[in-house]
């Protein structure tokens, strides 16, 4: 009988020994990890913030569905707004991990107020064009015509990218515009034309791409001497390591693919 009871008890030592160290604990409470699909991103989740100019309102909506679907977890949030605008909520506070601007003087001016973590990569540039009521009812053919008598030009406030710009063709042109209103960012200058407000307004390639069938776009030559170059950048003080997989995802084949079908240039 001691003989079978030692060899029960090794059976059982055996046993215990091999399950211990083979398998996974089935105990209640324990957890099992199991191992990441081939191809996504380990990014642990959480919440992205970012704010983007209001031109990058639909290449970036669809960018920030893309990222998630390729980062298990993540939800991104946009801002959108005049870059001025964003940088000015930057620097008395707001929190966010990634900045994109319509143009570089606004990025700079975000380094300066000491909110960009690192460097400001370009990922796309573009340049301005007149939006008009469909079918051009007015008849503008040049950026001469926006000064045509008794027609309602809108543009935006001179601080805003897209208003610097207007500026930056004024002083090459000589051609100075007394537009009936200048708004914070350049949405709000497409909507009034797509509403009826005005007869024209000075808005991005990109805008007009957005609206088609709501508006008409007029270019103009002299654009190309004003065109804006669009940084991003992480953000002091977020999350840096996500901040960055998304600025290279902004920057990489999918981001100019999507960037390129809203109209926008390639990087210079």
């Amino acid at each position: 009988m001691s003989q079978l009871a030692l060899a029960v008890a090794a059976v059982a030592l055996f046993a215990g020994a091999c399950s211990s160290s083979d398998e996974p604990s089935t105990q209640p409470g324990a957890s099992v990890t199991a191992p990441a699909p081939k191809g996504a991103a380990n990014t642990g989740g959480g919440t992205l913030t970012v704010f983007a100019a209001a031109s990058l309102t639909e290449s970036f909506t669809a960018l920030g569905k893309a990222f998630e679907a390729q980062h298990a977890g993540v939800t991104v949030k946009f801002s959108f707004a005049g870059s001025s605008t964003l940088v000015q909520q930057l620097t008395n506070g707001a929190k966010a991990d990634v900045l994109a601007s319509a143009d570089q003087a606004t990025m700079d001016k975000a380094v300066q107020d000491g909110v960009i973590d690192g460097q400001a990569s370009v990922f796309a540039t573009n340049k301005l064009a007149i939006a008009v009521a469909p079918g051009n009812p007015k008849g503008i053919k040049s950026f001469a015509d926006l000064n045509k008598a008794g027609l309602n030009v809108i543009t935006c406030a001179p601080q805003v990218p897209c208003g610097a710009a207007a500026k930056k063709v004024e002083t090459a042109t000589g051609v100075t515009l007394k537009p009936k209103s200048e708004e914070q960012d350049v949405k709000q200058v497409l909507n009034k034309v797509v509403s009826g407000d005005a007869d024209a307004g000075l808005v991005y390639v990109t805008d007009t791409t957005s609206a088609a069938g709501k508006v008409d776009k007029v270019e103009f030559p002299e654009a190309a001497q004003a065109a804006n170059s669009y940084p991003i950048a992480a953000i002091k003080g977020g999350q840096a390591d996500l901040a960055r997989q998304f600025e290279e995802f902004v920057l990489g084949a999918q981001g100019k693919n999507e960037l390129t079908k809203a109209g926008f240039g390639s990087a210079q």
